[in-house]
């Protein structure tokens, strides 16, 4: 019994220290600008590794031989989208205007999934107490919202409070 849990402790140090090279390697974006992919190699890593950290006699290389071909397959189809337009857009998809000229592009919204509360939310987390406060806003193609302030500067000859 103490044999299989010392197995097991090993397999788990060297599964950790072989990911954390490999994500140092292969990864260098925050959490934050996550895509489509990066979340699916971080949930597939987990499922890859799970059974060769707890049957460590039987499977730790399959786990590092699983994880090493996910990280390359990430690797090539990065790559792939960098040269590609095409492709990127295709699966991707690309940024989506969520507020043009201080009104909501309703359909946007709905296409991205998102409330008027959350994009309320979103505002306020960038200072905008309203809407009509905002030129554009752009749900981006890593999950964040840009936001750029209207042009006040017509009425009252300030340029508004966020620029």
């Amino acid at each position: 019994m103490f044999g299989d849990a010392a197995l097991i402790a090993l397999s788990t140090f060297t599964l950790y220290v072989f990911l954390f090279v490999m994500l140092r390697l292969f990864g260098r974006r925050q959490m934050a600008q996550l895509t489509v992919i990066d979340l699916i190699i971080v949930v597939t890593l987990g499922s890859a590794v799970e059974t060769s950290l707890i049957r460590a006699n039987i499977s730790l290389w399959a786990g590092i031989v699983a994880a090493t071909t996910l990280f390359l397959t990430n690797a090539a189809l990065t790559a792939l989208f960098r040269r590609s337009t095409r492709l990127r857009r295709l699966l991707g998809g690309g940024p989506l205007l969520l507020v043009n000229d201080g009104h909501i592009v309703e359909r946007h919204l709905l296409h991205a999934g998102l409330t008027h509360a959350d994009l309320a939310e979103a505002l306020r987390e960038r200072e905008y107490a309203d809407v009509t406060e905002v030129g554009f806003a752009v749900l981006e193609t890593d999950g964040t919202i840009s936001v750029v302030p209207r042009d006040n500067s017509e009425g009252n000859g300030n340029p508004g409070p966020h620029t």
